[in-house]
């Protein structure tokens, strides 16, 4: 499969919430009826505008356009991104964002008892497109989801939900003073060691440690073991979350998983699971223990 995300940059300080109230605010002024300045742009689009809309009444999620800009896509080159709203030909991105969205909404209302060291509502989401390519998919950055209109990764449902869930786990991950840097490194690097990273007998030996099937076109390996991708320990823990989403609603909506748990595998797993689902889900793992 070809891969989009972006590697992750370090988060700028969060006055996104400030933005939220604004343009609540904005909307409720006075009783009249007025709207979000952002809302404007879907005016030519009233079903996508009314997905935005709800998207900011129910969570809280500015939906808007990204910058014009040339970013440095690290393997993939410099990538030139222009501002693209879903709408119109775009409107399906929008769909299927705002399905991810609420799907992770309901995923974590399940956290009855003790409250996850999370957030994943009051975010921006700005959209873009790139020009030439179909990278990167996402890239994440202070409470901020950049969205490709045309991403390579986002082509259907589940490729939107596992890039949205994947992109907040960095945030997340930052806001945890860079929590996988500090915590699974050693392990990382260890089995990067062990395996190598290119070439089918890596990618084999691969397999058991990777949380997620995603590979890089280019490369063949797993996108969790691409090196030349910022710190690629970043990207194992945001597939570990991935994974974490998966089998947690797998779990829940099935009652067992179709393979072997991923913890249940090498002992690096057991590892670097139980200390994600300790840092950021209460300790809340409704995967039945190990044979």
């Amino acid at each position: 499969m070809s891969i989009g995300r972006a590697r992750r940059v370090r988060l700028a300080p969060d006055a996104f919430l400030t933005l939220c109230l604004v343009a609540r605010i904005a909307a409720a002024d006075s009783g009249a009826s007025k709207e979000p300045a952002f809302l404007t742009g879907y005016n030519d689009d009233p079903k996508a505008k009314t997905i935005a809309k709800t998207l900011l009444d129910k969570l809280g999620h500015i939906a808007t356009v990204g910058s014009d800009e040339v970013m440095d896509g690290g393997y993939r080159g410099k990538i030139h991104l222009v501002p693209e709203l879903p709408k119109l030909k775009y409107r399906q991105q929008l769909v299927w964002v705002a399905s991810a969205l609420h799907a992770i909404d309901t995923f974590f209302a399940d956290f009855t008892t003790t409250a996850p060291k999370y957030r994943w509502k009051n975010l921006e989401l700005k959209f873009v497109r790139s020009v030439g390519k179909r990278t990167p998919s996402a890239y994440a950055t202070g409470w901020t989801i950049t969205h490709n209109v045309v991403g390579s990764l986002l082509i259907n449902e589940r490729g939107v939900r596992e890039t949205y869930v994947h992109e907040l786990f960095h945030l997340n991950d930052f806001d945890h003073g860079d929590w996988s840097g500090k915590t699974l490194t050693t392990d990382y690097k260890a089995i990067v060691k062990k395996c190598g990273t290119r070439g089918a007998k890596a990618v084999k030996c691969l397999a058991p440690y990777a949380p997620n099937d995603t590979k890089v076109r280019a490369t063949g390996t797993y996108y969790a073991f691409q090196t030349n991708n910022g710190d690629p320990v970043h990207e194992y823990a945001a597939e570990l979350a991935v994974r974490y989403f998966k089998e947690q609603t797998e779990i829940r909506d099935a009652g067992k998983l179709a393979r072997t748990a991923f913890k249940c595998g090498p002992v690096e797993n057991a590892r670097a699971w139980s200390a994600l689902v300790d840092e950021f889900f209460a300790g809340r793992d409704q995967v039945p223990a190990c044979d």
